[in-house]
């Protein structure tokens, strides 16, 4: 097993650790950054606007990530936080959700292409395989940290966890012995199946090129992230239960995702027609052009 913690120090009297889930997470938003430039330039955008775009994008994603999962715990019944409210701010104890994160940011990505006149379908399309594949890094994270794991499993890649991680009620140690129970990785299956999911969607950009039209490749993430996450959901027994259900929040959303990606699809290839609805624009509008990067321009 490694240890969570790369290093810790005494800095003016506090102590200070650096864990590998933020590093992780820093490189996977870094990694994530550079292929979105390329995948803007590819649509014949400006890529500086990506590195701008950043520095608002991240912020909001965290406190998506960390309000999202508060919610989430308090809606399945859990007083952890309300007990004691200042809980939610404690990050470095955990808590982060992949769905509040990409939410917020979405949200910002939005208010700032607005506002700097960039176009918001070319952003989606170049994010939607990046998203995947920086969320099948972070998942590294979870596998150091030893979390988001399934139930037991007699399969040859089941992994091992330490008893203090583990969850009730496998934390019952005369049941599940540590040396001989191994648990469903599942963090590691929904990285295989990001990485699966964002290769084709790029491959079936580049393969029908203009015929996949702006929109088509975020409602792909839509539906392939929404399908992911509802079979993944059969391995994850930690996350909150709609009460009286066997169903999880999260399974929930990433229902409708998966149905709403499917059905824009549908809209956007126009092979079903709703009065209300346009199927979306041919091209991307490249208001892009009259964009000027703030650094470039000071």
């Amino acid at each position: 097993m490694i240890d969570p913690v790369i290093v810790s120090f005494n800095l003016f009297g506090r102590q200070v650790a650096i864990h590998w889930y933020g590093v992780i997470i820093a490189i996977a938003v870094m990694l994530g950054t550079f292929l979105a430039e390329r995948e803007v330039k590819k649509r014949g955008g400006h890529s500086d606007f990506i590195w701008d775009l950043i520095i608002w994008v991240v912020p909001a994603g965290i406190i998506g990530a960390r309000a999202w999962y508060v919610v989430n715990d308090i809606a399945g019944g859990s007083t952890y936080y309300t007990d004691d409210p200042a809980r939610i701010f404690r990050t470095t104890e955990g808590g982060l959700h992949i769905y509040g994160a990409v939410l917020f940011g979405i949200l910002t990505a939005w208010w700032y292409a607005h506002r700097r006149k960039f176009d918001f379908w070319m952003l989606l399309d170049a994010l939607a395989p990046v998203l995947l594949l920086s969320q099948a890094l972070g998942r590294v994270a979870n596998f150091i940290n030893q979390e988001l794991y399934g139930p037991p499993t007699d399969l040859p890649w089941g992994v091992k966890i330490a008893a203090e991680n583990r969850i009730a009620p496998w934390n019952d140690l005369a049941a599940y012995p540590v040396e001989t129970t191994r648990f469903h990785p599942t963090f590691f299956y929904e990285s295989v199946w990001n990485i699966l999911a964002a290769v084709l969607i790029i491959w079936l950009v580049r393969r029908f090129g203009p015929k996949i039209k702006p929109g088509a490749a975020f409602y792909m993430w839509l539906l392939l992230e929404g399908l992911g996450r509802v079979w993944l959901e059969f391995f994850r027994p930690d996350q909150p239960r709609i009460p009286g259900t066997d169903l999880s929040y999260s399974r929930l959303v990433a229902t409708i995702m998966a149905l709403a990606g499917a059905f824009l699809l549908l809209v956007r290839f126009e092979k079903i027609r709703l009065p209300f609805m346009s199927p979306g624009p041919e091209k991307y509008a490249h208001k892009d052009k009259k964009w000027k990067s703030k650094t470039s321009a000071s």
